[in-house]
C-alpha cells in the first residue's frame, strides 16, 4: 500500500511540474521570437534617451512608441498564432489593442491574456461553422468573422479588461518597487535558481520579469529584474567547480559548457550537471543571492531583457555607468557559487563507475516499472517499444533536436549531429531544432532533455525518443550514429 501511494504522489507530482513547464513555455513563446524586438529598443533607448550613450531628441522619440505599441503587438501576435496560426495572431493584434489604447502604461501583460483569448475565440467560431458556409462564401465569412470579433474583443478590451490589467500591472509594479527598495530583491533567488534547473528559466525571464523590468524601465530607466535570471555567474560557477574537481565524462565537458554558458548564453547546458548532484542547488542559489545583493547594494539594472543571458548581452544591455555594477555582481555570484561547489564536490566520494552503475540501476529499474503499466519508460535512452530496433532506425527522415524554448542549447545539439551524419556521408537525413511543444508529428527521431521527455513522447508517441543530460555529450550521438549505420 505504501508502494502505491508513493506511486500516486510521484505522478501527481510530475503531473504538477508537467502542467507548470507547460504553462511557462507557452507564456515564453510569446515572447521568445519577438527578442529581436527588446533588443532593438534596449539598444534605441541605451543609445539615444538623455541619459543615453549618445542622447538624440529626435532619434529618442522612438522609444515610447516602440514600448506602448510595436512590443505588444508582437507579443499579441505571436501569442495568437501559437492558438490558432495567423489568423489568431491578426485577432489577437485586434484585441489588444483596443487594451493598449485603453490605458497608459505598456501592456505586455495585456498582450499576453489578449492575444492567445483572440486565437482561442476566433478558433472556436470556424469550428462552430464549419461545413455550414454556403459554397463560395468562404472568404468572406473568414474576413468578416475575424473583423467583427476582433472588433468586439477590442471594444471589451478597452472597457473593462484594460482598466482591470493595467491595475493589475500596476499592482505588481508597486509591490517590485517595493521590494526592491526594502532590499528584499536576493530572496528572489530561492525561487528562482531551483526554477530555472527545471527549464523554467524562459518562462520566468520572459513570462514575469520582462514585464516588471520594461515598467519599471519607464520610471526608473532601468531595472533589475533584468538581471535576476540572466546572470550568468551562478551557472558559470558550478562548471568551473566540474573543471577542477569533477570526474569522468563531467569534468572533461565542463570547459566547454563553460564557455557556451558564460560567453554563449545559453544556461541550460548547466542543468544537467546540477540535476547529477542535487546538492549543487545550494550553490547556484548561493551565487544567485550574493549576486542579486550586489546588484541591489551597487543599484546595478539594464536597460531591456538580456536574451540570450551572456556577459555579451548583458553589457549591451548596460545604461551608460553601469558597467561595474554589473560586472560586479556577476564576477560575486560566480565566486560564491564556485566556492560552495568546489566543497561539494570534494566532499563527494563516489568514483564515476559506481555513479554509472548506479543510473544504470535507477533507468533499468523505471523502464521494468514502466512496463508493467504498458507505459514507456521516461529515462531510457530509446523509449519507443511499438517496433524493434531494427525496424526504428532503417527508415529516418526527419530527426529533431527539442528543448523548452527551442532556440538555445538545441541548436548546439543539431549543430554537432549534422557534423556526424556529412562526416559519415549519410544523405537525405534532415536534422532540426525546435521547442518540446512544437515537435512536427512527422519527426521520427527526438533527442531531448531528460526533464522534457514526457512533453516530448506527449507531442509524437510514435517517434523515438532519445534522452540527453547535455547536448554536448557526443556520446549519445556516436552509439546513434552506429545504429544508423548498421
Amino acid at each position: 500500500m505504501e508502494i502505491i501511494k508513493n506511486d500516486k504522489q510521484s505522478l501527481k507530482s510530475s503531473s504538477l511540474k508537467k502542467t507548470v513547464q507547460s504553462f511557462g513555455a507557452f507564456l515564453s513563446k510569446m515572447v521568445m521570437p519577438n527578442i529581436g524586438g527588446f533588443i532593438a529598443w534596449g539598444l534605441i533607448t541605451a543609445l539615444f534617451i538623455k541619459t543615453g550613450w549618445t542622447p538624440n531628441s529626435q532619434l529618442s522619440k522612438l522609444v515610447n512608441p516602440m514600448v506602448d505599441y510595436m512590443l505588444p503587438l508582437l507579443i499579441a501576435y505571436q501569442g495568437g498564432k501559437i492558438v490558432y496560426d495567423t489568423r489568431g495572431g491578426v485577432v489577437g493584434v485586434i484585441a489588444t489593442m483596443g487594451m493598449i489604447v485603453g490605458t497608459s502604461i505598456p501592456m505586455f501583460i495585456g498582450a499576453m491574456v489578449m492575444g492567445p483569448l483572440g486565437g482561442y475565440l476566433i478558433k472556436r467560431f470556424d469550428k462552430l461553422i464549419e461545413s455550414k458556409v454556403p459554397m463560395g462564401f468562404e472568404m468572406l465569412v473568414n474576413n468578416f468573422s475575424a473583423g467583427i470579433l476582433g472588433g468586439i474583443l477590442a471594444i471589451i478590451a478597452f472597457v473593462l479588461m484594460g482598466p482591470i490589467i493595467a491595475g493589475a500591472s500596476n499592482g505588481l509594479g508597486a509591490i517590485a518597487l517595493s521590494i526592491t527598495k526594502k532590499g528584499l530583491i536576493p530572496l528572489i533567488a530561492i525561487v528562482v535558481e531551483p526554477a530555472k534547473i527545471l527549464f523554467l528559466n524562459n518562462a520566468v525571464n520572459h513570462g514575469v520579469f520582462t514585464p516588471l523590468g520594461i515598467q519599471q524601465v519607464q520610471s526608473l530607466g532601468k531595472s533589475i529584474f533584468f538581471l535576476l535570471e540572466a546572470d550568468p555567474g551562478p551557472g558559470f560557477g558550478i562548471l568551473l567547480a566540474f573543471c577542477l574537481y569533477g570526474k569522468g565524462s563531467a569534468k572533461s565537458s565542463a570547459p566547454g559548457s563553460a564557455i557556451i554558458q558564460f560567453l554563449g548564453g545559453i544556461h541550460e547546458i548547466y542543468f544537467p550537471y546540477v540535476l547529477m548532484k542535487p546538492f549543487l542547488i545550494l550553490a547556484v542559489i548561493a551565487g544567485g543571492f550574493c549576486a542579486d545583493l550586489t546588484f541591489s547594494l551597487l543599484h546595478a539594472g539594464l536597460v531591456a531583457a538580456s536574451s540570450p543571458g551572456s556577459i555579451i548581452a548583458l553589457m549591451a544591455m548596460c545604461p551608460k555607468g553601469q558597467e561595474l555594477s554589473v560586472l560586479a555582481g556577476v564576477a560575486v555570484g560566480t565566486v560564491i557559487s564556485f566556492l560552495v561547489a568546489s566543497v561539494i564536490l570534494k566532499r563527494d566520494k563516489s568514483d564515476e563507475e559506481k555513479t554509472d552503475d548506479f543510473e544504470k540501476a535507477q533507468n533499468k529499474m523505471k523502464e521494468m516499472k514502466s512496463q508493467s503499466k504498458n507505459q514507456a519508460a521516461s529515462t531510457t535512452d530509446v523509449v519507443n517499444k511499438n517496433n524493434n530496433e531494427e525496424n526504428n532506425f532503417s527508415n529516418i527522415n526527419l530527426i529533431i533536436f527539442a528543448c523548452d524554448a527551442g532556440m538555445g542549447s538545441s541548436a548546439m545539439g543539431e549543430s554537432i549531429l549534422k557534423k556526424e551524419l556529412k562526416n559519415a556521408n549519410i544523405q537525405g537525413i534532415r536534422v532540426e531544432h525546435y521547442s518540446v511543444d512544437s515537435i512536427p508529428k512527422d519527426a521520427d527521431v527526438v533527442f531531448v532533455q531528460e526533464n522534457l521527455s514526457e512533453r516530448a513522447r506527449s507531442c509524437v508517441p510514435e517517434a523515438v525518443i532519445i534522452t540527453v543530460k547535455n547536448f554536448l555529450d557526443r556520446s549519445k550521438y556516436v552509439e546513434f550514429m552506429e545504429k544508423i549505420s548498421g
